[in-house]
């Protein structure tokens, strides 16, 4: 059992993590950046700032394991959609609440 919960769970859930961070990051770079005067400044760090820790996460977590680089990704790619669902469904309520308060 601790075999699987070090070879499967704990790089699923580190890739889950890592993309979390990553996707999130990258959703609040873009709304900081639409008004700012410096949006490439920001989006240029906040790209080498996230890409940075993603590939430091990688390399701690994969060990010199293929498998538990391939599973991590896997999580990543996972923590991918789940940030595209929930930053969807954030707009919409914020767009909804927009045209609901004319002011």
């Amino acid at each position: 059992m601790m075999m699987i919960a070090d070879n499967i769970i704990l790089p699923l859930m580190a890739g889950i993590i890592l993309g979390t961070l990553f996707f999130g990051g990258l959703w609040l770079t873009v709304k900081k950046a639409v008004g700012s005067n410096y949006a490439a400044l920001m989006i240029s760090v906040s790209s080498l700032l996230r890409t940075g820790v993603v590939l430091v996460g990688f390399y701690f977590v994969a060990e010199g394991n293929w498998q538990r680089l391939l599973i991590c990704v896997l999580g990543f790619i996972t923590a991918r959609f789940i940030m595209m669902w929930l930053t969807k469904s954030y707009d919409q309520k914020q767009l909804l609440l927009n045209k609901a308060d004319p002011s």
